[in-house]
Parts: C-alpha cells; structure tokens; sequence
C-alpha cells in the first residue's frame, strides 16, 4: 500500500455524507489498495464503486471475491484502466479482465475463496498470518513458506489490508452500525474490518437505538462514512428461468 487514506470527516457533521462522490472526497488516491465487498454482483457497493471511478484514482490494487461484469461493478474500473491489480478468487465472468490478463495488462493475486476470505478476516483480527491445507501442492503455494502438522502439509498465508474499504450493507445508523441481508452479508463484514476506512453505502438509515443490538452485524467502530443509496440496481449476474416461464 502506498498512499494511506484517513478519515477527512468535518468536525459535527457526523457519518453521514450526502453522495457517494463526498463520501470518498480525500478518501481515494492513486496507488492505493482497496478491499470492496460483495459476491459476484450481490452486495456490492454500486455507487461508490460508480464514484471511485469518478474520481480518476488510478493504479489501484482491489481485493476483491471477484471483479464484476464487463461495464458493471469493478468492471467499470478495468475498463478505464484504473485497476493496475486484482486480489481475487473468481474471475470468470469478466471478458475485459480476461483480455487484460492474458495480455500481461494486468495483475492478478489468484486465492482459493476461503482463502481470501481468511486472509480478509486476518487482516481485520491483527493476525500477520495463517496456516491452511488448501491450495499445497499446487500453483497457489508456489514461493510461499508451508511446514507440516499432523501428518499433514500446510500453506502460510498472509493478511490482507487495505487503505480504503468500500461495502454495501442494507442498514445502517447514524453511528454506522451495519445490517447486511442474506448473501450481502458475505465478504462485506471481512472487507470492512480490513480497511484503515471503511465507507459503507447502505439503502436505509436510522437513528441511534433503531437496531436492535442483537441485530447488529457489524459494530459502527469499524464504520468511518455512510452514503444512502435507497435504490440500487441490483443486477443479476446470469439469470436462468425455466422453459414456457412467463
């Protein structure tokens, strides 16, 4: 990581900001690494990813499950060459990115998904590294460090952090606790705890005490900026209906 962001918030004017633009005003920089949240389109954060492009920040590295469609999600960042790297598990979906790594155009850290998630999740708990049984033996393992236990042989994986994580949650309050629903809550929570900030775009937003605390996915500690987006698309990766359905 390069340029490291900090929260730039006015004083008073608490979490909220009013577009998506403003939630990453003195956020994104070049060069930096990002964590986004989501799962192939579901739960991804549709503005802010629209803002950051925006934004022109380039030479960016993305820890991401996967890159998007072609001219949708972190799709819109390859196609204006802002992505210089991906960290990622599944990218089959994407022809731009398929061109633009089979031409050398671009980076690619490959991980099993339960890898990449563990890693997310070292990053947020302070753990520098982890052991795993996944991925010894092949390409994943090569020029990394892998020991024995128990008979069996294990790969050291590293954490992953990030300068900025942008997530997608389905409410939010003022003090930026988080409820995710259904199969956004997937890499979002992971995400968030591994950014130094965390803008999270969410479609409602509450007053303090709305949330019941059990309810409550992921603490407002980890939250450092909120942005509304009561009506996202919501796009449907590959939609398959049956035969004669109307």
């Amino acid at each position: 990581m390069t340029a490291h962001a900090t929260s730039t918030r006015p004083a008073g004017s608490g979490k909220v900001y009013p577009s998506a633009a403003e939630a990453l005003s003195g956020l994104v920089a070049d060069g930096q690494t990002l964590a986004v949240g989501g799962f192939g389109l579901c739960g991804i954060p549709e503005a802010l990813i629209a803002a950051l492009r925006d934004s022109g920040a380039k030479g960016l590295t993305a820890i991401s499950n996967n890159a998007g469609v072609d001219g949708f999600g972190l799709g819109l960042l390859l196609e204006t060459r802002q992505i210089k790297k991906m960290i990622s598990s599944y990218v089959g979906e994407n022809k731009e990115f398929e061109r633009q790594f089979l031409s050398g155009e671009l980076e690619l850290e490959f991980n099993p998904q339960g890898t990449l998630a563990e890693r997310l999740r070292a990053g947020g708990a302070g753990i520098p590294a982890f052991f795993t049984r996944t991925g010894y033996g092949t390409v994943v393992a090569e020029g990394k460090e892998t020991r024995e236990f128990d008979g069996h042989h294990y790969v050291m994986e590293t954490a992953l952090k990030a300068d900025v994580s942008l997530v997608k949650a389905w409410k939010a309050d003022r003090s930026g606790n988080l409820v995710f629903r259904k199969t956004a809550r997937n890499f979002n929570p992971a995400c968030a705890m591994a950014g130094k900030v965390c803008v999270a775009e969410v479609e409602q937003l509450v007053d303090v005490g709305e949330i019941d605390p059990d309810h409550v996915h992921l603490p407002g500690i980890y939250v450092d900026r909120i942005v509304v987006n009561a009506s996202p698309e919501k796009r449907i990766e590959q939609r398959t209906v049956s035969a004669g359905a109307k």
